[in-house]
């Protein structure tokens, strides 16, 4: 019996501190908190802001918000019967999608949601609209989302059924019991739910008595609580930090490359009066909505989702062809030729290929862009890069400097910008964008007929073709060199792929730039006219260069490349825009002609030497040529 005081006086303790910790008091024989920590968390368009607001009593989230999606959770606190309530709103993920499919953007939000009341929401309200068919894809997404969580979710959650006002006569419990898919939810959460109309605010009622629901939830679980685990907490903060800095850095990259092309190009840039553009991606990608808004016009049947009933692949090889449509933009003629999408989760079958390989025959001269179509509401995979580079494969690696990524759902993520999609979105996207030269534009849905976005893609467009010194053309279509046999030692071609070289080295150099410097406007020296072209899509009848002179001088280029762009000691970090990059600060350290400058130089200098080289290009050429004649 003695033995029993010091275990019954602990016990009695471990009561005390539970109940002064939880802060609760008896009245009516049940126990009330004077606060109560919530998480709302659905797919889109399940009316979450709308319940929150309803339970706060006030308007403290953006319901719509001009048609908006909300990209980040949010956090807002209100006293009701009685009660401190504090409310986190998450984003919601795209409802069709698996979680596999949902964007590591979004997932990374959904998850963090729980951090924002910690130690640990008191209640997982998931929200569900009445008028919600519960099928397998919806009960699929649910049940994948909600494992972004502990299991022990379950035990803390509420289902919270919106749009009450939807069930006209009929009871809430014969609408659970209309759907297999909603009984397995209800039974997951043991069966507590709640209807709450958001049309009538004024009734403070249905309000009370989910808080009555949720007071009761917790003082049966073991812990009233789902506790928060904090090394996850700080792993997911981390991941937030390092994506920011990351698209921070890209977003400098991508703007130093176009100020240096625009030194480079600025009194050369190509004129374009008739603008011939592919689009290439799968089904759903927004291909037909990205080709209408840069026509600004609905020329493009859209079809927003696509059945897996639907997938006969021998009808959609009878009806599934190119498409091309025309416009006028600015005073250019606009052509704009859309191929057949693929399934996502099937290889692209040859027709497909054939199609793509077609739509150049469909612009006239060739097409002056391909727009590989990614939309950043999902996931971008390994398999969805291996699809684009299949159905490409038939124009050889020289189509990569003819395309730019296309992000579509440019609403999806808001005023966001894109470089968080590309950085948290992992190395497949940068893959991508790396064989693209880094170069995208984000189209948003939101804005459809505002032309500022569809001028700056023209702009874009154009600096490529710059660039490329012309459209893309297939091998067929290419014109010949008329080389006399005592004319076999000076070759355009070997000239245009020097400069191609060190123009993509450059680009990859600067992005070692130190961050702290400043890039003014610099004039590029060198003579534009007598540069040779970069697109290397003229194919020559010789082949190769064995002129003594011309390797001479090919010699001296390498030499200089080596001296002055050498391979790092450790790689750069940036794995998100290109992996493969030359290095801006070895390019410091090395005095490219006077060994007695310092080696800190500046952007100008660096300049004036990338101007002097371009100029060795050209004047080598023309020597080369008096010497010949």
């Amino acid at each position: 019996m003695i033995e029993l005081i010091p275990l019954l006086y602990i016990l009695a303790r471990g009561l005390q501190l539970l109940t002064t910790s939880t802060k609760s008091e008896n009245v009516g024989g049940k126990a009330r908190r004077d606060h109560l920590r919530l998480v709302l968390i659905g797919a889109q368009y399940a009316a979450k802001s709308s319940a929150g607001n309803t339970i706060l009593g006030k308007n403290a989230f953006d319901v719509n918000n001009g048609g908006k999606r909300k990209i980040f959770c949010e956090i807002s606190h209100s006293v009701v019967a009685d009660r401190r309530l504090t409310v986190v709103d998450s984003p919601g993920w795209f409802r069709p999608l698996s979680l596999q499919d949902t964007s590591e953007m979004d997932k990374l939000e959904i998850e963090s949601s729980m951090n924002l009341c910690s130690p640990g929401p008191h209640a997982v309200l998931l929200v569900i609209p009445v008028a919600t068919a519960i099928n397998p894809s919806y009960l699929r997404s649910v049940q994948e989302h909600m494992s972004l969580f502990r299991k022990e979710i379950w035990k803390h959650t509420v289902v919270l059924l919106t749009r009450g006002d939807w069930l006209g006569v009929k009871t809430v419990e014969e609408r659970i019991e209309s759907e297999e898919g909603l009984q397995w939810i209800m039974n997951k959460c043991e069966n507590r739910y709640h209807v709450l109309n958001n049309k009538d605010r004024g009734d403070n009622s249905q309000v009370k008595e989910l808080l009555e629901k949720i007071e009761e939830m917790c003082a049966g679980n073991e812990n009233p609580y789902y506790e928060v685990d904090l090394s996850r907490a700080t792993e997911l903060e981390a991941k937030k930090e390092a994506g920011d800095k990351k698209a921070r850095r890209i977003k400098k990259i991508t703007g130093r490359q176009a100020r240096v092309l625009k030194e480079l190009y600025g009194d050369t840039r190509q004129s374009i009066t008739d603008m011939k553009i592919v689009l290439v991606g799968q089904k759903c990608s927004g291909k037909s909505t990205a080709g209408n808004m840069i026509l600004l016009n609905e020329k493009f049947n859209i079809s927003f989702y696509i059945s897996p009933l639907q997938k006969d692949v021998q009808d959609q090889r009878r009806t599934a062809t190119c498409v091309k449509h025309e416009g006028q933009f600015d005073e250019v003629k606009v052509t704009v030729v859309e191929t057949p999408g693929w399934f996502r989760d099937s290889t692209p079958p040859d027709w497909i290929k054939d199609e793509v390989s077609h739509s150049v025959s469909m612009c006239a001269r060739g097409p002056h862009v391909f727009l590989l179509v990614v939309p950043v509401l999902r996931s971008f995979t390994e398999k969805d890069l291996q699809d684009l580079v299949e159905v490409l494969k038939c124009f050889t690696e020289r189509v990569w400097r003819h395309c730019m990524v296309l992000f579509t759902w440019g609403d999806w993520i808001n005023e966001r910008p894109v470089e968080d999609y590309i950085t948290r979105e992992g190395r497949y996207i940068q893959e991508l964008l790396e064989k693209c030269g880094n170069r995208y534009h984000v189209l948003n849905g939101f804005h459809f007929g505002d032309p500022v976005q569809v001028k700056e893609l023209f702009q874009k467009i154009i600096d490529l073709v710059t660039q490329n010194k012309g459209r893309f053309a297939t091998k067929g279509k290419q014109n010949k060199f008329q080389i006399l046999p005592w004319q076999k030692g000076m070759i355009e071609e070997e000239w245009k792929r020097r400069e191609q070289q060190l123009v993509e080295r450059m680009m990859k150099a600067l992005e070692k730039e130190p961050e702290e410097q400043t890039v003014p406007s610099v004039r590029i020296e060198c003579s534009m006219d007598d540069r040779p072209d970069l697109s290397g899509d003229i194919a020559s009848e010789i082949g190769t260069v064995s002129d003594f002179r011309n390797q001479r001088a090919h010699d001296q280029v390498s030499e200089w490349l080596m001296n002055s762009v050498r391979p790092p000691k450790i790689s750069s970090g940036i794995s998100s825009v290109c992996s493969s990059a030359a290095y801006m600060e070895s390019f410091d350290e090395v005095p490219l002609i006077d060994k007695n400058k310092p080696t800190t130089s500046s952007f100008l200098e660096k300049s004036e030497v990338v101007s002097r080289q371009m100029s060795f290009f050209s004047n080598a050429a023309k020597m080369q040529r008096r010497a010949s004649c």
